[in-house]
């Protein structure tokens, strides 16, 4: 290939149409762009995203600051004060506390928080404690075992299968 041969296709540029040169052409006096008003003058339209004075909507909506968290972990989250009322060497987990009652809702892995006080000693199994949470269920005897979380299956689950 060549140079020379690097040509348009035959018919893929058209010349401009010339506006303004008498109502024969069919673009007269006004180039088709109406009578009077904005649109009409030279130098084209308003700006993309302009009102007409107004406030626009995007100096209306708040700013966010930032980027969301991407890999934020979400945790069911108990206190220590909860798991006072279970009965000594219960063992402790997230599918245990759902069956008592304890909590209602399984948001991720579960997440023991130190508040309150524990006097029965429990084999706590969770995803993570806060280090007052773990001395406090140490401190009455119990033990911490830290696990991975493994999403549990729940009933409605398995009588689909």
């Amino acid at each position: 290939m060549r140079l020379k041969d690097a040509i348009p296709k035959k018919g893929s540029q058209q010349r401009g149409r010339r506006v303004g040169r008498g109502i024969s052409a069919g673009q007269g006096a006004s180039c088709g762009k109406g009578m009077r008003g904005q649109k009409s003058r030279s130098g084209g339209s308003t700006r993309p995203g302009f009102e007409g004075g107004q406030n626009p909507l995007y100096r209306r909506l708040p700013k966010l600051k930032g980027f969301p968290m991407v890999n934020r972990k979400t945790y069911t989250i108990i206190n220590v004060s909860k798991l006072a009322s279970l009965p000594a060497n219960t063992e402790v987990t997230i599918g245990s506390l759902t069956k008592l009652g304890i909590i209602t809702a399984n948001n991720g892995p579960l997440k023991i928080l130190g508040e309150g006080e524990l006097h029965a000693s429990l084999k706590v199994c969770a995803a993570a404690f806060t280090t007052s949470a773990r001395s406090k269920i140490e401190a009455a005897g119990g033990s911490c075992k830290k696990i991975a979380f493994v999403q549990a299956v729940s009933e409605e689950d398995s009588t689909e299968e």
